[in-house]
């Protein structure tokens, strides 16, 4: 039975997975409940994701993604040794195809450094050496990014928290969140209740709910985004040897159609990215009219319509349009084809919107009475996980000691 000195985590994916791990190896008199209301674990953004171990070299140099992408990216490298898990550091290449794509693709190399990522400038030849089929004019290549296997870190994170006396609870939909005096308490949709000392919100697609069921009210807004992938065909493979990505429109917030090498030796290429009917919508034609209706109310997602409405449109017409989607793929390989591809898998991206318009970058971590919330942890989350995990517990250390 839940007892009040327990700690209550919402959501079974990656993050909340990894928090409830580093709660049982620091403090094992206390037992993490992991509230999940899906029938296993990383059903949704943690099993669906590209499987890239990022290096940070994006992200603005003392951000929390920064900071946290290359210590995670360590912790995360040295358990899937420890616990055998399959992983690869591959390295990338971000490539530019055009004399204008140069000063964005410098900046790039020039946060790279700062944020002590260990990464090369290449011109064409030598990326030709690194990836003979693609195209570009320079490159950056990043050998220090990899490839995993973030569905079986999740299951083996479940299955470490069991072992140290935690529980990972499935089918467990939290309904209700109230307070009393001295605790916390969940409830849930079967009618069970789960009092604790703390919760912590890793929600992922409904972390803005689960603050709102705290009593909170949340600063932004989850829209979902769909992103589609196309599958090379086996005897296409070759035509990716690692991971190769375009320089981002820093217009746009998103980093465009990629390929990218999985550890299975499947390559998968996209994603796009549009706006999802429904949360968890993975098909064209799922539709949940109350999320659908929340996104096309909201100022926030209006907003950043009317100020990226062309590429979005773009986004639109590739997730209808094969040939669209191969066109943008020819960019980084031109041997790409449709002939080579068939439709891969889909996930959907939570991503936050504040009112204005403009996207939450960075991740977002909020501390209310009892209670942490996750608010943003887009990519490079599953990267960072542990050392996200780990930042949690540091938080909430001096309320259980």
């Amino acid at each position: 039975m839940p007892a009040s000195g327990d700690v209550l985590i919402v959501g079974g994916g990656i993050v909340g997975l990894a928090t409830a791990y580093q709660l049982a190896s620091r403090f094992p008199d206390v037992r993490p409940i992991v509230l999940e209301k899906e029938n296993r674990v990383s059903a949704h953004q943690s099993g669906r994701n590209s499987g890239v171990l990022h290096s940070g070299i994006y992200y603005k140099p003392g951000s929390l993604k920064a900071v946290n992408c290359r210590s995670g990216k360590a912790m995360m490298e040295a358990f899937c040794a420890e616990q055998g898990i399959a992983h690869e550091i591959c390295g990338k290449v971000i490539v530019a195809v055009s004399e204008s794509e140069l000063p964005v693709l410098k900046t790039i190399f020039e946060r790279g450094r700062q944020n002590g990522v260990r990464c090369e400038w290449f011109d064409g030849p030598r990326l030709r050496e690194r990836e003979p089929h693609a195209a570009g004019i320079q490159a950056i290549h990043v050998p220090e990014a990899g490839i995993v296997d973030f569905r079986a870190v999740c299951e083996r994170l479940r299955s470490l928290i069991e072992q140290a006396g935690g529980t990972v609870a499935l089918g467990a939909r939290v309904t209700r969140i109230r307070r009393v005096p001295t605790e916390i308490i969940a409830e849930l949709a079967d009618g069970r209740e789960f009092p604790a000392a703390q919760l912590v919100n890793c929600a992922g697609l409904h972390s803005d709910r689960v603050v709102a069921m705290s009593g909170a009210r949340p600063a932004s807004k989850i829209v979902p985004f769909r992103g589609e992938y196309y599958e090379l065909l086996p005897e296409a493979r070759g035509l990716c040897r690692h991971l190769i990505y375009p320089v981002p429109d820093p217009n746009f917030p998103f980093l465009g159609v990629h390929f990218t090498r999985m550890v299975d030796g499947s390559v998968e290429c996209g994603p796009n990215a549009v706006l999802a009917f429904a949360r968890e919508g993975y098909r064209k034609l799922d539709v949940n009219l109350r999320d659908l209706l929340e996104s096309l109310t909201y100022s926030g997602f209006l907003r950043l319509c009317a100020r990226h409405w062309r590429p979005g449109l773009g986004e639109i017409r590739r997730s209808f349009s094969k040939r669209a989607f191969v066109h943008a793929l020819r960019r980084l390989i031109p041997d790409a084809s449709a002939e080579r591809l068939v439709p891969g898998r889909a996930g959907v991206r939570a991503q936050a919107l504040a009112p204005d318009g403009s996207m939450i970058d960075d991740f977002q971590i909020i501390e209310g009475d009892r209670a942490i919330h996750v608010c943003n942890a887009p990519s490079p989350a599953a990267t960072s996980s542990l050392r996200i995990g780990e930042s949690i517990v540091d938080r909430i250390a001096p309320r259980l000691d």
